[in-house]
């Protein structure tokens, strides 16, 4: 059993104003205001991963947060890029692991300074950092507060999965009541009441998704997140799934001539929008693309180069490597697509559906054409 026992005092002066702020709303004028905590709280009981502190501001959230964990990390931000504000000692691939756990998946924002990151990229690299500099024990105050409520959800999804995986421990302290379906705390501990409160794992929220053929110019929204390259082939038949009724991620698909097939259609492009990277929707949309292709009697492949993309690919039941992360190339390819000029590195697989989503003929076809 953990002791809790902390009190704030705060001397008031008597001024004129304070003075009549008492008479006008009958409190008492006091020299000095005192707020107390007390409480045994059974963190030592059990063995968990992710805790919550939660109520409204002024409830004491902050102050008992240190008195149980210590003061929380501050960060200090200079004005080279970002991968350049990790401490020195971890190396590039320690903080693109961390930064594509947390859903910071936009390469190109790595190379930015922070203060000219927006907002969701800015609380999904404080996260990167917290939990790859802060030790076994990670407290986080005022956890989501700046951020839209869509972005606050995801991040809790991709920070409880990381910190379960390394076996840490987190503690966000928060007045935002939404993040407990999301972060899904272990325990939970409301000041404003003193109640704490165990808790079991249970699902996530549902999302609500749906993917439809898209126009070309739907590209312009995603091209800015694309880890390689704004451009996209003319000829590329565009897709786009949205959350919500809220464009989230897109795909393009290309032919891809080949001197043995013709029934392989290949994705060129697959992005997903920063607010909502973490949730796994680039590879929904594409296992429903791949059901979609193979139903109409065609093959789907994709060349991913992005590491967490490659990692992703290979962990999916739906999807087979056909070659392992190398640079590739063709002499038909590289009339047909311009983007092939300067081959780059990359796999190769192909999807083999063992655990996808099921689509009839008609419904693949609505869908691609």
């Amino acid at each position: 059993m953990r002791q809790l026992d902390v009190e704030v005092a705060t001397d008031l002066k008597q001024t004129p104003r304070v003075k009549q702020l008492s008479g006008m709303f009958d409190v008492p004028a006091r020299d000095k205001l005192t707020q107390r905590w007390q409480a045994e709280l059974p963190l030592d009981e059990r063995d968990w991963r992710v805790g919550l502190i939660v109520g409204p501001s002024g409830s004491g959230k902050s102050t008992i947060a240190r008195q149980l964990f210590g003061e929380a990390a501050t960060l200090e931000w200079k004005a080279g890029s970002v991968c350049d504000d990790f401490a020195a000692d971890y190396s590039i691939e320690q903080i693109a692991e961390i930064c594509q756990a947390v859903g910071f998946n936009t390469i190109p924002s790595w190379m930015k300074p922070y203060g000219v990151l927006s907002t969701g990229e800015k609380f999904r690299v404080e996260l990167a950092r917290h939990l790859l500099e802060g030790g076994a024990d990670i407290m986080v105050d005022e956890f989501t507060s700046v951020v839209d409520r869509q972005v606050a959800h995801i991040g809790c999804q991709a920070v409880q999965k990381y910190v379960r995986k390394h076996e840490r421990r987190f503690v966000a302290v928060t007045c935002h009541y939404d993040v407990i379906d999301w972060l899904q705390p272990d325990w939970t501990l409301e000041p404003a009441t003193m109640t704490f409160q165990w808790r079991s794992l249970q699902r996530r929220p549902e999302l609500n998704v749906e993917i439809a053929r898209a126009p070309y110019e739907s590209w312009k929204l995603f091209a800015p997140f694309h880890y390689l390259t704004a451009e996209l082939h003319r000829g590329a038949a565009c897709f786009v799934l949205f959350v919500e009724g809220v464009p989230a991620s897109f795909a393009g698909v290309l032919h891809r001539p080949h001197p043995k097939a013709e029934d392989i259609k290949g994705v060129s492009r697959l992005v997903t929008l920063p607010d909502y990277q973490g949730l796994g929707l680039a590879m929904i949309l594409v296992d429903w693309l791949g059901a979609a292709y193979r139903a109409a009697g065609l093959r789907l492949h994709t060349y991913p180069a992005h590491p967490a993309l490659v990692r992703s690919f290979d962990r999916s039941p739906n999807w087979v490597m056909r070659k392992r992360p190398g640079t590739y190339s063709s002499v038909s390819a590289t009339r047909t697509l311009p983007e092939r000029y300067n081959p780059r590195p990359c796999a190769v697989f192909e999807f083999v559906p063992a655990r996808a989503p099921e689509i009839s003929a008609a419904d693949a076809k609505a869908l691609l054409n």
